[in-house]
Formats: C-alpha cells, structure tokens, sequence
C-alpha cells in the first residue's frame, strides 16, 4: 500500500492501518489509484474520497524535561525588557 499513497510520518502509518481495517484494502487501492495524478496521493486526500473521516493519531507523550536553563533565560528576556522598556519612558515627554 506504501506504493501507492504518500506515507509521511507515523501517524500516517496508523491511520493507513486504521484505514485498511475500516474500508478495506481493495477500495483504498481504488481510491488511490483513482487519485494518482503526477505522484502518489496525499492519505488525507484518499480519506476524503472515500468519505471517512479517521480517529486522530496517537499522541506520543515525552518525559518532562528540566526546563531550568530555558526559564532562566526567559527571565532575563523579561528583565532585559522591563529595563528597556523603561529607558523608553523616561525619554518620551
């Protein structure tokens, strides 16, 4: 089926997967063919066609990082502003 559709992550791959369980490999091979155009067709092109709207790709979670270097750096962003800011003032009549 990869040789049909345009496969570009794998959210990609687990909707193909949902896809072909759901409607079927003939019908999406159909779609996909009927779709081909210059290239390979968009997965969320032959959806459409076919008139399927899949569940969304599952979210991946990723262990929370220490963020102490980036809150760090955002509060001398904020310090940095707040003194320009109040350059600014002073010199505005």
């Amino acid at each position: 089926m990869n040789q049909l559709i345009r496969i570009l992550n794998d959210g990609d791959r687990e909707t193909l997967e949902w896809l072909r369980k759901h409607v079927g490999d003939v019908r999406v091979a159909a779609a996909a063919r009927h779709l081909r155009g210059n290239g390979k067709p968009y997965l969320s092109a032959v959806c459409r066609y076919l008139g399927v709207r899949p569940p969304a790709p599952h979210q991946h979670s990723r262990p929370v990082e220490d963020c102490t270097v980036g809150d760090n750096y955002l509060a001398q962003i904020r310090q940095l502003l707040a003194h320009r800011h109040q350059a600014l003032s002073k010199h505005q009549p």
